[in-house]
């Protein structure tokens, strides 16, 4: 495995030192804790960075009334640790924070090494914990743009669908293939994998809850399920017939134009004239032709909703970012 330094390892790395270094300044015992508290709230994204912070915050607060209720209540005894927690973290449950039990166990721990509480002891406590969390905030604040790793992915995708449509037209046209197919389970991969990412990025913005990105994957997902369905069709045709070789001739020039914008109008109004074209035709002659072209219909009926899935896609408007270059060269 190739060894590398990520952004989430730079910014907890510095997060840690620097939480360490404020809490040390200030004079807080356990200062160490600090570090621990951003090292377990710096997350993927931002959005989860926040809920993770609010969960520990929430468990670090509630930590202190159960310690002081169970310790001073009580007694300062190993047998009241497990006590209180066994009531401490169903509450923690109960209130959606269970992300917190370890950092709040932390806080407790204090507490129970102090041997009393005090408001000197709370107010130290709360700056640990302040400290530690506005740390990995602040830290998380930034994230590295997903943009480029998005368009690898659709560049992947459309250059695979391609690949597909223009294998479909070489069986249409010849009768004959040595296509593996391997192109269909390397492009669901790559939409599993780039919907994950898509969503990542969503949740590094607070003020969106959707992604284009994530719907143009979608999109392409649903595509998928259409190609995978054509297949079975096409190589099913008993015989070759000129219908086919209409059929293949649309699907190469539509394999020309796989991009990201939205011209799927222009091609369902061509398909609505091969669809014609088809009707006016005179009727089969033969059981084999006759099967044959009631295959080829459907297949044009399949290419339809492929086209029109794609027609609910408003399509990406980005600039001219290196990935965008590399498909005007290629006339994706």
């Amino acid at each position: 495995m190739k060894y590398r330094i990520g952004y989430r390892t730079i910014k907890t790395a510095m997060g840690t030192a620097i939480a360490i270094i404020i809490a040390q300044q200030f004079g807080l015992s356990n200062f160490v804790s600090a570090g621990i508290l951003t090292i377990l709230c710096i997350q993927v994204t931002k959005l989860r960075s926040l809920r993770t912070s609010w969960d520990r915050f929430l468990a670090c607060i509630l930590a202190m009334p159960f310690s002081y209720l169970f310790f001073e209540g009580v007694a300062y005894h190993p047998i009241m640790i497990g006590l209180l927690l066994l009531f401490f973290i169903p509450t923690l449950v109960m209130l959606k924070a269970k992300d917190g039990v370890v950092t709040s166990s932390v806080i407790i721990l204090h507490i129970y090494s102090a041997g009393q509480v005090t408001w000197d002891l709370l107010f130290r406590e709360t700056g640990i914990i302040v400290i530690g969390i506005g740390v990995a905030l602040l830290m998380n604040l930034y994230m590295p743009s997903l943009e480029n790793k998005l368009e690898d992915f659709q560049i992947k995708i459309e250059a695979n669908l391609k690949i597909i449509f223009l294998e479909i037209v070489h069986y249409l046209s010849t009768g004959k293939s040595d296509w593996n197919g391997e192109e269909i389970l390397e492009t669901a991969k790559l939409i599993e994998e780039a919907k994950a990412l898509s969503f990542r990025d969503i949740e590094n913005h607070f003020l969106r809850n959707e992604s284009l990105y994530f719907t143009y994957f979608k999109m392409r997902e649903k595509q998928l399920e259409i190609v995978e369905r054509l297949l079975p069709m096409i190589t099913s045709i008993p015989l070759m017939v000129k219908q086919g070789k209409m059929v293949a001739d649309f699907i190469g020039e539509l394999s020309e134009h796989i991009h990201p914008g939205n011209t799927a109008a222009h091609f369902l109004e061509k398909l609505a004239e091969l669809r014609f074209e088809f009707e006016e035709m005179s009727l089969p002659k033969t059981r084999e032709e006759f099967e044959a072209r009631a295959a080829l219909f459907q297949i044009v009926k399949e290419m339809e909703q492929y086209l029109i899935i794609k027609s609910s896609f408003k399509g990406l408007k980005k600039g001219k970012s290196r990935n965008q270059k590399m498909l005007d060269e290629a006339n994706y």
